[in-house]
């Protein structure tokens, strides 16, 4: 059977270091043409990876593929996204899914018209914990989610490269770029339940001043555009709340990646993964001491996303559960600048 074609739009770290190499671990695909705004860089890729094709235009890798991975900008994502898949290719787009809602919805439309895979990349999905505390939560064993805590915290790791405090280019910070990981997977451990309020608030204090230590890179408070620190109250439809929670600077004494959420019949947390309940007239915290991970998570996702182009299986990352994350950040944003809650149109 012939090999599925994928293109890569977009060859910064994120495409050599995780998804290039991940994809060149299944069998049934293969990157044969990348392009970028910087053709120097789309040449070194290539030639490091093997890549037949270097394109100049995304037109002229549209004729090349079957598939097209986005990982640009998320300027970007949806004007690439909708033009392959109304070009018949299937896609996978980093995330976020795009700088906004209507821009997810058009992906949408675009998706569904073509009738080909969107997979927006949300890999904390395939991490073992997440699959097992997936399986736990679904089996009934916390009972109905009630409260929904997130942590997505890094004490001073302002990413001080590429276009990460560029609001034009990005569409916000800390919470569209790192937070909305979490986020996303607490939705899916939920069963995703619809956000329909949401109250947020914004920092950048500590990015804004002189001299600030930074263990990713050199910040320029004068050009730094985005938020590093975000939080917010989240009301959903089935009566559960979420409190999020997500840093790239914050004065914390370490970094802090977690979900935790309380059930009627008991709690779970994730990272590290842990059931909470009371049970023989006891209270027990259960750790899980072992987790089998068949193959690491980018790979998991990679074969995912080729088996869902093949018409094996049906997206794990939906592109309309996928928007109502970006609904939710949109949310967050419009909140923090009004100063007051905001309602999530259904």
């Amino acid at each position: 059977m012939a090999k599925l074609k994928i293109g890569v739009l977009g060859t910064g770290g994120i495409a050599t270091e995780r998804h290039i190499p991940a994809f060149k671990h299944v069998k049934e695909a293969e990157i044969t043409a990348v392009m970028d705004v910087n053709e120097e860089r789309a040449r070194e890729v290539a030639e490091k990876f093997g890549v037949k094709n270097v394109c100049k235009s995304l037109d002229e890798m549209l004729e090349k593929v079957d598939a097209l991975l986005i990982t640009t900008p998320n300027k970007f994502h949806a004007p690439a996204a909708v033009q392959a898949l109304n070009a018949g290719i299937h896609v996978m787009c980093e995330k976020p899914m795009a700088l906004n809602t209507k821009e997810c919805e058009e992906m949408v439309d675009a998706a569904e018209k073509a009738g080909k895979t969107l997979l927006i990349a949300y890999h904390y999905r395939f991490m073992k914990e997440a699959r097992a505390a997936k399986r736990i939560i679904d089996s009934g064993e916390i009972g109905q989610p009630l409260v929904i805590r997130i942590k997505a915290m890094r004490r001073r790791k302002v990413p001080g490269w590429g276009v990460f405090t560029n609001r034009d280019l990005q569409g916000g910070g800390a919470l569209i770029d790192y937070g909305c990981h979490l986020l996303d997977l607490a939705m899916w451990l939920t069963g995703n339940p619809k956000p329909y309020e949401v109250s947020g608030t914004t920092f950048n204090h500590l990015s804004m001043q002189k001299d600030i230590v930074n263990e990713w890179g050199t910040i320029n408070p004068a050009t730094f555009e985005v938020e590093d620190h975000a939080t917010a109250f989240i009301r959903l439809e089935n009566g559960a709340v979420v409190m999020l929670e997500t840093s790239w600077a914050a004065n914390i004494p370490h970094d802090e990646e977690t979900i935790s959420i309380s059930g009627t019949e008991g709690g779970i947390e994730v990272f590290p993964l842990r059931v909470n309940k009371s049970q023989h007239g006891v209270l027990i915290n259960s750790d899980i001491s072992w987790i089998p991970e068949e193959k690491p998570f980018a790979i998991l996702q990679a074969e995912h996303f080729v088996s869902c182009c093949l018409g094996e299986s049906s997206p794990l990352t939906s592109p309309r559960e996928s928007m109502f994350v970006s609904s939710i950040i949109d949310s967050v944003y419009e909140s923090a600048k009004i100063g007051r809650s905001v309602q999530i149109k259904r």
